[in-house]
């Protein structure tokens, strides 16, 4: 059991859960994510961790109220438990001096994004953030983002805050005019699908952090699959993070979509409708 310490909104339909996880706390790296139960016959999510404090022994992981398991998520108070957390999972990001890097991050991919950019930061590269939403209000962590970032560039959708526009207009700026050593993006499949497809055209190195359902943790159910370079390798164990010009996107979309009939149901149920 795993004692919640924080849980609150953040932005629309967004959540921030701080909990008690000492080991996990002190083991883990940026990129690396964990599997949880909300309930003991709940279903396992995966979950980056956006954040962790070994001295209090924390992690802090950020989450869409989407689901059976993550509307149940939200109605946890500060000294509730969730029934399991395991992790660190999966292999953590590369972290090096390449130089100048770009990451993009949206939805709760923003929050997945911080942890690597301060280990980016302290290794000494210069790094342009570029974040999006749909609206402002689906928006969160602009000052923590910005804090790891030489320079921050936002937008959104309907124009409501900063650029208006996709996230990938202010990127093929930036690699129009100048050159860039690696680009990161974490958040929603077409955005990722959309940013592989255009970095690809200048040359960019290109890295993308996945998302995937999962059973085990461990490779061993194959739930996570996904075509990398025509070969198959699971998100967990040789993931999260992959060449993002090697994967069949179309694919891993639908595989994301196999159970959302069963999850359309199991939210009735908890709504009462």
């Amino acid at each position: 059991m795993f004692k919640v310490l924080k849980n609150y909104q953040i932005a629309e339909n967004t959540f921030l859960a701080e909990v008690e996880a000492e080991r996990i706390a002190s083991e883990c790296k940026a990129g690396q994510f964990i599997i949880i139960r909300v309930w003991e016959k709940g279903e396992r999510i995966p979950l980056t961790i956006a954040d962790a404090d070994p001295e209090r022994g924390t992690i802090t992981m950020v989450y869409l109220r989407i689901g059976a398991s993550t509307i149940r998520l939200s109605k946890l108070k500060p000294g509730d438990f969730i029934a399991d957390i395991l992790g660190p999972l999966g292999n953590p990001s590369q972290i090096s001096h390449f130089g100048k890097v770009i990451a993009v991050g949206g939805g709760v991919g923003i929050a997945a994004l911080y942890p690597i950019l301060k280990e980016l930061k302290n290794h000494g590269n210069k790094i342009t953030s570029i974040i999006g939403a749909r609206s402002k209000s689906l928006l969160f962590w602009e000052d923590k983002i910005g804090n790891v970032s030489d320079h921050l560039i936002i937008t959104t959708d309907d124009g409501s805050y900063g650029r208006k526009g996709l996230v990938t207009i202010p990127l093929k700026e930036l690699l129009e005019s100048d050159s860039y050593n690696r680009v990161i993006a974490i958040g929603p499949v077409p955005m990722m699908a959309a940013i592989a497809d255009l970095t690809k055209r200048f040359g960019v190195k290109t890295v993308v952090s996945l998302n995937s359902i999962m059973v085990d943790g461990t490779g061993m159910c194959g739930t996570c699959r996904v075509s990398v370079g025509g070969c198959i390798k699971f998100t967990c164990v040789d993931g999260p993070e992959f060449d993002a010009h090697l994967i069949d996107f179309k694919e891993f979309s639908n595989r994301l979509k196999m159970y959302r009939n069963e999850e359309a149901m199991l939210v009735r149920r908890l709504s009462g409708r």
